[in-house]
């Protein structure tokens, strides 16, 4: 079970999409893992073959806990050994029914097994979000049957109440009743089993990032810098290159922000990595994570890899992908995990500047605001400029206000020269 955050100790696995005796490939989704913060889709780092699973789909696994046995590539199957796994049993109304517990039944001669209906052999290797799937037991609808239109084919919500009302539709109606009917419930009732589910996971997100906010300014001794810069020929470039691109090839500032973040660090290395076990360790590139809200509250901050390597058109599409898998819900584990810096922006909410929390083990965190008129003086000549706040927040153990002020003016030069980026 890989690490997924400061502020996630646990998930609950939902679903295995290999079987034992499949052929993974380094890079393969292999599961998918309920958090806190959504479906978590894990990654796997070896190529091989699934030899054996130590987890079974409903269990709820702390971070550490082995999930499964692969015998990689040159390497002989040992036969499967079953270690002892700590294993927190999740509510029984959160787990398939398939992992539910059964009593004892008594001893029977032996019979021929009954066969697998199809639609649930189809289920087991189904793309669907752990809240589409609770949807579906809600509405009674096989998810075998539902076509995905999210992320890779990915089954949504929205697609299995499509589904739930396309059946309503073909449905004939019902003959009526020869008795006095039972009481139905009225629409509200039917939501308040759907509405507490959310507001009991909303309630989880926020108990997980209080304990990752609370361990940061508990343990990381913040320091806070800030500086205005001048956009007007980042934007004026912005503006001259969208004239050559296609509508749908278009950029927004905020992919110029991410990339110069990205190229100043190449310069402060000592912002980008990780205060662990005492010490700082670098990251092994640079992945800056961009902190996305989500719609109910609460946000994470999925990484873009390697951004200082990606064309600004290439973190573009990155930065769409992340925000169209978090509104779904499905993020990879690699992209939870690997963060290197965080960058945080809530210019669209009107706010002009943010001093964050950073988030551990990371060591900074850069903010932006909105990007607002201001009277500006250079050259002797005062005029309108449209100015951006940035900011840094820096863990003192690994950098001090020297360094990460030089970083703000490098950001700023960069900025001035927007062809660079």
């Amino acid at each position: 079970m890989p690490s997924l955050g400061a502020d996630i100790e646990t998930g609950t696995l939902v679903q295995w999409l290999v079987k034992p005796g499949d052929r993974i490939n380094r890079g393969d989704i292999i599961a998918v893992v309920e958090t806190e913060k959504g479906a978590i889709e894990i990654e796997v780092f070896q190529s091989g073959t699934v030899q054996s699973f130590a987890v079974q789909e409903g269990d709820k696994v702390p971070v550490g806990a082995t999930l499964a046995l692969i015998a990689t590539d040159g390497e002989t199957p040992a036969p499967p050994v079953r270690e002892p796994v700590p294993v927190v049993p999740a509510p029984s109304s959160l787990r398939p029914a398939a992992a539910l517990p059964t009593a004892p039944a008594p001893a029977a001669p032996p019979a021929a097994p009954a066969a697998k209906p199809a639609s649930a052999a189809a289920t087991a290797h189904l793309r669907i979000s752990p809240l589409a799937m609770r949807v579906a037991l809600e509405l009674g609808i096989d998810p075998a049957t539902v076509k995905g239109t999210g992320p890779g084919g990915a089954i949504t919500r929205f697609d299995v109440e499509a589904a739930a009302k396309g059946k309503a539709a073909a449905a004939p109606p019902p003959p009526p009743p020869i008795a006095t009917p039972s009481p139905t419930p009225t629409p509200a009732a039917k939501e308040i089993r759907p509405a507490m589910m959310a507001a009991d996971k909303q309630a989880a997100m926020r108990r997980a990032i209080a304990a990752a906010m609370a361990r940061s300014k508990r343990e990381i001794p913040h320091y806070y810098l800030g500086t205005q810069i001048d956009m007007s020929r980042a934007i004026a470039w912005l503006r001259e290159e969208n004239l050559r691109r296609s509508i749908n090839d278009r950029l927004l500032y905020s992919a110029m922000l991410l990339k110069s973040v990205a190229l100043t660090l190449r310069e402060f290395p000592e912002l980008n990595g990780f205060w662990v076990d005492g010490a700082f360790k670098p990251g092994d590139g640079i992945h800056v994570g961009v902190a996305i809200s989500l719609r109910l509250g609460g946000l994470v901050a999925p990484a873009i890899h390697d951004a200082d390597k990606k064309s600004l058109s290439e973190i573009m599409v990155s930065l769409r992908g992340l925000v169209k898998r978090v509104r779904a819900g499905v993020l990879r584990s690699s992209e939870i995990a690997d963060a290197t810096i965080t960058v945080t922006s809530l210019g669209e909410q009107g706010i002009e500047s943010v001093f964050g929390v950073i988030y551990p083990p990371q060591v900074a965190l850069v903010g932006f605001g909105k990007i607002v008129e201001r009277p500006w003086a250079e050259g002797g000549m005062i005029g309108a400029r449209p100015i951006i706040m940035a900011s840094l927040s820096g863990d003192h153990r690994a950098s001090d206000g020297h360094r990460g002020g030089l970083f703000l003016a490098a950001l700023d030069r960069l900025l001035q020269n927007p062809e660079k980026l």
